[in-house]
C-alpha cells in the first residue's frame, strides 16, 4: 500500500488513496485525514472524531464492508456539530446540529456510506444508505 500526503492550504497533511480497514473501536486523528474506513466486523463499534475546532480541513469516508447483524456502528463528534444529510432508502435525511452518524445492524448493504468534512466549526456530512434506515443522524 502507498501513502501519498498532500499539503493543502491550511497546513493539514491528508492521506489520499489509503484504505483502512476497521473492526472495532478507533478514535480519528489529524494523521487519518484523507483516509476510506471500510466498516469490517460483525458487530460494529464507535469511531470517534477529533473536536471540531481541532479539524480544519480534515476529511474522513466510511463505508460498509461486511454485514454487522448484530451492533451497529456510531460515528461520535465531542458536540453537536453534525450538518448536512445522507440519502437513505432514496430518501433525504437531514441532519442539524446532530452529534452521531448510525450504520443500522439490521439495516445495512455493503456498499452503504457517509463522508465528512470539517471547516473548524462543523463537521458536513453526506451519505448513501440503500435500505430504509440504514443510516440516521441523531444527537446521542
Amino acid at each position: 500500500m502507498s501513502t501519498t500526503l498532500t499539503s493543502v492550504s491550511n497546513d493539514v497533511l491528508r492521506q489520499v488513496g489509503v484504505v483502512e480497514t476497521l473492526t472495532g473501536a478507533t478514535t480519528l486523528t489529524a494523521e487519518d485525514s484523507g483516509k476510506v474506513f471500510i466498516l469490517n466486523a460483525a458487530a460494529g463499534a464507535q469511531i470517534t472524531l477529533p473536536a471540531v475546532a481541532d479539524a480544519t480541513g480534515q476529511s474522513y469516508k466510511f463505508v460498509v464492508g461486511a454485514l454487522f447483524a448484530t451492533t451497529a456502528w456510531t460515528i461520535k463528534a465531542a458536540s453537536n456539530k453534525i450538518q448536512g444529510g445522507v440519502i437513505v432508502n432514496s430518501t433525504n435525511v437531514p441532519g442539524a446540529d446532530e452529534n452521531t452518524i448510525t450504520f443500522s445492524a439490521s439495516a445495512d448493504t455493503i456498499g452503504d456510506f457517509v463522508e465528512l468534512h470539517s471547516d473548524g466549526s462543523n463537521w458536513y456530512v453526506f451519505g448513501l444508505g440503500t435500505a430504509a434506515g440504514a443510516i440516521t443522524l441523531t444527537v446521542v
